[in-house]
């Protein structure tokens, strides 16, 4: 099993959006940058864990924990004209963007915020509190997910 961070703005799609939505599962699509597209597509993992994150809001930061339901698969929302994501470029013969299934577990008892994340020794490793690093998707050590959640 492998752990990720995966962060939306709350305003657009939110923990709780994902915890009522049908079944408590959605895709997590129009994702547009390759890096993180490589790890869509090639390392997440059915049964792997999730912490998501809500970014650009007034506290961002680990607000609950999700599990992938469905490994990397076509991005359709790159294929729709009509959508944000929409990728002219995109071809369904060779797909560029991937997306994963995602089913809400639970919401922390807290947020923990960037800022208290930033301010942690143990955790001046983490890929989200490294200098430049603005990935909407990134791995987290086993070691770094226990101590978070010792953290909540």
């Amino acid at each position: 099993m492998q752990y990720w961070l995966m962060k939306s703005e709350p305003d657009v799609f939110g923990i709780d959006h994902l915890r009522k939505m049908p079944k408590q599962t959605e895709h997590w699509d129009g994702v547009r940058n390759y890096q993180a597209r490589n790890m869509l597509r090639d390392q997440m993992q059915v049964g792997d864990r999730v912490f998501f994150y809500h970014s650009n809001c007034d506290v961002p930061g680990i607000v609950g924990i999700a599990k992938v339901v469905r490994a990397g698969y076509p991005d359709h929302t790159a294929l729709n004209p009509d959508s944000k994501y929409y990728d002219p470029k995109s071809d369904p013969d060779q797909p560029r963007w991937f997306m994963v299934d995602v089913k809400f577990e639970r919401k922390l008892k807290r947020t923990i915020s960037l800022n208290e994340l930033k301010a942690d020794a143990e955790l001046a490793d983490m890929a989200l509190v490294r200098r430049g690093n603005r990935l909407s998707i990134m791995p987290v050590t086993a070691e770094q997910w226990e101590y978070i959640l010792s953290l909540e």
